[in-house]
């Protein structure tokens, strides 16, 4: 049986719907598209799609085709951090596929990327080459504004140029299943949510495994922008709680909550378990 992954690209466009729709047909015509959002404030889609390693190596080459074509990071603001049209392509082993032949499958990816649209790569997660490159935040700091000063100090990994002119470059990676969490303050103050942030990820001294970010999404509302690495070590349940009694102490509320792409079934029945005040030793969820 072939090995079977999951791509999570993360492209910078998430207002045209145009474009949108031109990189889920791109995706679609080569793989199983599971899942897609966008979001306008961050300017960001992201992709969940599943294959073999040839059929998830094509339909990313198509999706880079439509984002290197119609995108232009020059004229591109939003929210989130990002380096590249396609920013990000993570691939994730699922079932018996090993971790290697994700690494594999990345690497192969970033010399395609190269050889056809001249778009460099940066390799991070399991996929990186250098210590350095292991947490995408380290390979995505200074943005695309700042690409030139950092290949100075942070050559890319694939590629030789500065970078694409309007396309950037992008970060690929090899991970464990991924969940990415919004959580949205009632507040404007920007500055509470980054506090979260470093509080709560691992970084801080927090939370292991776990990224976050504080960002401004409009005038009355902040977020904490999380990423985890490994659900069984940061449950969900947990963690929304801590960020409750943070932001109380500020006078704040929770507005919403908001998953981006999928989740894995363990760490969804054990926010669900949570929410129900029950624990998984004692039976099976009612219906």
């Amino acid at each position: 049986m072939s090995d079977l992954f999951e791509a999570v690209p993360n492209v910078s466009e998430g207002r045209d719907p145009f474009i949108i729709e031109a990189c889920a047909q791109a995706i679609s015509s080569h793989a199983r598209l599971a899942h897609q959002t966008s979001d306008a404030a961050h300017h960001r889609s992201v992709f969940t799609f599943f294959g073999d390693a040839d059929s998830v190596l094509a339909a990313s080459l198509a999706l880079a085709r439509v984002a290197v074509e119609r995108i232009d990071l020059r004229l591109h603001r939003g929210v989130h951090p990002r380096i590249g049209a396609l920013d990000v392509l993570p691939f994730v082993p699922i079932g018996d596929t090993p971790i290697s032949a994700a690494v594999a499958l990345a690497h192969r990816v970033g010399e395609a990327l190269w050889e056809e649209l001249g778009v460099p790569s940066f390799f991070f997660g399991e996929a990186a080459r250098s210590g350095a490159r292991r947490i995408l935040a380290d390979v995505r700091r200074g943005e695309f504004e700042r690409l030139a000063e950092r290949y100075a100090a942070m050559p890319p990994d694939i590629g030789t140029a500065w970078g694409h002119e309007s396309a950037g470059a992008t970060a690929i990676g090899a991970r464990p299943p991924l969940v990415a969490f919004n959580v949205e303050l009632d507040s404007e103050d920007v500055m509470l949510a980054r506090r979260i942030a470093v509080i709560i990820r691992e970084r801080g001294g927090g939370f292991a495994t776990l990224r976050a970010l504080g960002l401004a999404i409009d005038a009355r509302t902040v977020q904490v922008s999380l990423n985890i690495t490994d659900a069984s070590l940061t449950p969900l349940s947990r963690l929304i709680a801590i960020i409750e009694r943070q932001a109380a102490r500020a006078g704040v509320r929770v507005r919403r909550c908001e998953l981006i792409g999928l989740i894995p079934r363990e760490a969804l029945a054990e926010f669900v378990y949570r929410q129900l005040g029950l624990r998984p030793s004692e039976g099976v969820l009612p219906v």
